[in-house]
């Protein structure tokens, strides 16, 4: 399934049971006791700002009229279309009315545990009139604008895909002064892509313009796909793809994001059943060698023309052959191990540059099984490395998180949890490819609980919560497990497939939409940005030996011998679910050792959002509390994690 602006929409089935979400938004005139009682609940206990830093906005010095037609109250932070703003620079939030009287506008802003940050009230006339607020902060983050009349009451209409009684922005996380910058040798060194587009600068709409900045440069995602596919280059006939003149699309050319090339699919007239597919090896493959060996000629020239610090071109095969998926491989295991050849020698011949890479069924899990099958038929010989989609459940979902069924109290199987997935797919790497082969995961992402919808009420602070948090945690396991590269997969709410799969709302079409050209940032994106910000730059060390049970942690190293960053977070089944109600209070305590026996000093700690925190610690141990949320622990002895960690099986440093 392919979305117009390039990039696709899932093909795996969804099916997943969601129970009634109990904590909804509200706005001041509406809260009652028992909402409040249930926000406080999702705050965790010891929540707090760093001393010195909040969110502020003054209150209006003036009003302005507006547009007479619209909603009783809408609400908007003005900006480059991304309403993600950095810390500690003003930005405005702008508050418009169409009160039939006097009254007086109360407002709040709420963060992503939903604990109020910021609240104020100021008098509105009778008519339609805008107020503008003067604000900053110095707590990054994801932020939830609330509003309501004493006496005309309302709220927030919903815009699109995102639910009534809110408008949300995000604040940045600088994380320089705890992490400064990493050389990279060379640029694709870096770990984070991305899928899904928004075109956003004024007069662009799908698919005229940039769909990648100002959002993937804002969010640190600097990887994206490329289609070079034979079906899309050669439609009607060979021979019409000339790589000297091929023209690399402009929003690559800027040479800040790279391009994961795709080579899925044929064309009819090269198809054994007369029509366009992936389910079939080509008529001739020695035509498509001859594709291919164009294919890496343009790709060539273009990585010393655009990219000269990326060091290789990596190629995607093939695209969910998954059986039951989309675009499900038919013909014979032999004939898929051959097409590999014709596009490994085909590419290999014009480009010395060339990393070629498969399977890239939808599952971890199934990427293991298809190479237990297809390596003893010699595929590996024509994989320069790995590439599979991280899905790992039937639905990944808040309520279906990567360590669902690492438990077996819960009924769940080891060998289906990611971590596991991850385990036995580098283990089948390892006897099949070459050492060192990279591993790329090239879509994963976190819809909402299939069965649900989007609506006015729908989701609410929880599961908004819970998604950010379980995007996090699924790609720091894909790392900390050993991949080299993640792709953050949607970027905003989508009309196919579960509903969700956006980290930010499409605020123009009820059911999402391909390439907005309006969006506003879900919590999920602020964890994205915080998460690459501290984890990009790093190779993997592994995850932690002996942990306890529910505790989870993967330990990192900057590039260039640099410093260790540690993430950890804690799940409890029985906790965390749309039934029993997504926790962010729960907590346990853990000893994470960051220096020498004898030794004391600080750490600092950055939460989710990536806003930092002092921890100090004793004879080398540093007392940490863990929620669901992931915690980043930065510290300088590297010697204490040699033997703390298990190193993924034939995982090599790049």
């Amino acid at each position: 399934m392919s979305d117009p602006s390039g990039a696709r929409a899932p093909t795996r089935p969804a099916a997943i049971f969601f129970a009634v979400v109990t904590l909804l938004w509200c706005v001041p005139a509406q809260c009652n006791a028992a909402a409040a009682a249930a926000a406080a609940s999702a705050a965790p206990a010891d929540l707090k700002a760093p001393s010195g830093q909040g969110l502020r906005c003054s209150a209006p010095s003036s009003q302005t009229r507006a547009a007479s037609n619209g909603d009783l109250i809408e609400a908007d932070t003005p900006s480059d279309g991304t309403r993600l703003f950095a810390a500690s620079k003003p930005f405005t939030l702008v508050i418009t009315t169409r009160a039939p009287q006097n009254d007086t506008l109360n407002w709040q802003i709420r963060d992503t545990w939903n604990v109020v940050r910021a609240s104020g009230s100021f008098g509105v006339a009778a008519g339609t009139t805008s107020a503008t607020l003067s604000c900053s902060s110095t707590v990054a983050g994801y932020f939830a604008v609330s509003a309501s009349l004493e006496r005309a009451r309302g709220q927030l209409e919903s815009r699109g895909t995102r639910p009534a009684g809110i408008a949300t922005f995000g604040v940045l996380p600088d994380t320089a002064p705890a992490l400064p910058p990493v050389r990279f040798p060379y640029d694709d060194l870096h770990r984070f892509g991305g899928q899904g587009t928004a075109y956003l600068a004024p007069g662009q709409h799908c698919c005229d313009g940039d769909g990648y900045r100002p959002v993937y440069t804002a969010l640190g995602l600097t990887w994206a796909n490329d289609n070079r596919n034979w079906y899309m280059e050669e439609p009607d006939k060979p021979g019409t793809f000339n790589p000297a003149t091929k023209q690399l699309t402009p929003y690559f050319q800027r040479g800040d994001i790279m391009r994961l090339i795709q080579l899925d699919g044929i064309p009819k007239w090269a198809s054994p059943t007369g029509k366009e597919t992936h389910s079939y090896a080509p008529t001739s493959l020695a035509q498509m060698k001859d594709y291919m060996a164009k294919v890496g000629a343009e790709s060539n020239r273009v990585r010393t023309t655009y990219f000269p610090k990326q060091r290789d071109n990596y190629y995607q095969v093939t695209w969910e052959p998954d059986a039951d998926g989309g675009l499900p491989w038919r013909d014979s295991e032999a004939n898929f191990v051959a097409m590999y050849k014709a596009v490994w020698e085909g590419i290999h011949q014009t480009d010395p540059h060339a990393v070629v890479m498969g399977l890239t069924y939808s599952s971890v899990q199934g990427n293991v099984t298809w190479m237990r099958r297809l390596g003893p038929l010699g595929i590996g010989r024509y994989m320069d490395g790995m590439t599979v989609h991280g899905y790992y459940d039937i639905g990944t979902t808040p309520s279906h998180p990567p360590e669902r069924v690492a438990d077996t109290r819960n009924e769940g199987t080891v060998s289906g949890a990611l971590a596991a997935s991850m385990r036995a797919l580098r283990h089948e790497m390892r006897q099949y490819l070459k050492p060192g082969a990279p591993l790329f995961v090239t879509e994963t992402g976190i819809s909402y609980d299939i069965g649900e919808s989007y609506g006015k009420n729908y989701p609410g602070a929880d599961v908004l919560y819970a998604q950010a948090a379980v995007v996090a945690r699924t790609h720091l396991i894909l790392l900390g497990e050993g991949a080299d590269m993640t792709y953050v997969f949607y970027l905003a709410d989508m009309p196919d497939a579960a509903p969700g799969y956006g980290i930010f709302f499409e605020l123009e079409h009820a059911k999402g939409a391909y390439g907005p050209s309006r969006i506003s940032p879900k919590p999920a994106a602020l964890a994205v940005a915080a998460m690459t910000r501290i984890i990009d730059g790093t190779n993997t060390l592994g995850p932690l030996k002996g942990l306890p049970a529910g505790v989870h942690a993967y330990a990192f190293r900057r590039l260039g011998g640099g410093k260790i960053v540690t993430a950890l977070w804690t799940h409890d089944n029985g906790r965390w679910s749309a039934k029993t109600g997504f926790n962010a209070g729960q907590s346990v305590d853990y000893r994470l050792r960051v220096d020498a026996p004898g030794t004391s000093g600080e750490v600092t700690a950055l939460d989710m959002m990536g806003n930092a925190t002092a921890v100090p610690y004793r004879d080398g141990v540093a007392n940490l509390k863990l929620s669901p949320a992931p915690l980043y622990v930065l510290s300088g002895n590297a010697d204490v994690f040699k033997d703390a960690v298990t190193a993924p099986e034939g995982y090599v440093a790049r």
